[in-house]
């Protein structure tokens, strides 16, 4: 399970690191960690071998492990050790903003280590997977669509384009000079094929009612200015092969794992 830790360890990781920066000769791997050896004893407190392992995963950030990449641990927690036991002596453990952090921060890990605990022992099936896959093959599959549109700031200008596009002007040629979206702005308002639920409702209302090369006559107002719109082309995709899927579907239904594991607990605790 892949602990988040704090952020004050990694920062502390820093100060060895300037030394490490300077290239050095490729190193004989790193022998194997002896759990039952304590990585450091610091005033007689033993740091467990666990915790470099767990730290030395954070600090890594895809670096083999080296010799030096072991120090940058070790120091790091010894560091660690001696400021929290500093601020215990101080007594910064009993403030309540600090003692609510701490407190939030461990119940968030058990959280976490308890779905990943109920995802492994209710494991995604091959058939839930080809029951999901049947069911989205036999429902009705959303339409994509093509579509160009030009974005501005206010309505007059939205209007004037319209009435240029009535003169023959090319709608890609506006797109370009007049678009707010640079998005799309510099392919000519050119849009990719997506779905009505990519775009915001006024967008997609006005989108769907249009036919194919049909171009909006009044501005479509949104919360980002208004817009003159163009259906280029329609299509009704295919799904994928399974295969193809599986992933997602896996992961969508452990999501859903995750949901049942939460409603389970809500549903036998008292909440006021």
């Amino acid at each position: 399970m892949r602990l988040a830790l704090l952020p004050t360890l990694i920062l502390l990781a820093l100060a060895p690191l300037a030394q490490a920066q300077t290239p050095a000769p490729a190193a004989a791997p790193t022998p194997a960690v002896d759990a039952g050896k304590p990585l450091a004893v610091v005033n007689g407190k033993e740091i467990p071998a666990l915790y470099g392992e767990l730290v030395k995963r954070e600090m890594a950030q895809g670096q083999p492990d080296s010799p030096e990449l072991a120090t940058r641990v070790r120091e790091s927690l010894i560091s660690l050790e001696l400021l929290s036991r500093a601020a215990l002596d101080k007594g910064l453990d009993k403030d309540p903003q600090l003692a609510a952090v701490l407190d939030i921060r461990r119940k968030d890990q058990l959280a976490k280590a308890y779905l990943e605990d109920y995802v492994k022992a209710h494991p995604v099936t091959d058939a839930e997977i080809q029951t999901t896959y049947d069911k989205a093959k036999a429902g009705p599959i959303e339409p994509e669509y093509l579509a160009r549109h030009i974005l501005v700031k206010t309505e007059t200008e939205a209007k004037k384009i319209i009435a240029d596009l009535g003169k023959k002007a090319k709608f890609e040629d506006l797109a370009k000079k007049h678009s707010q979206d640079p998005g799309s702005a510099k392919n000519g308002g050119g849009l990719d094929w997506s779905n009505r639920g990519v775009f915001v409702k006024e967008f997609s209302d006005a989108m769907v009612s249009l036919k194919k090369g049909e171009t909006t006559k009044t501005p479509v107002k949104t919360q980002f200015g208004y817009h003159v719109i163009r259906l280029d082309d329609t299509r009704q995709p295919q799904l994928p092969p399974l295969d193809a899927v599986r992933g997602e579907i896996t992961k969508q239904l452990q999501q859903q794992r995750v949901r049942d594991a939460i409603a389970a607990a809500r549903a036998d605790a008292k909440i006021e």
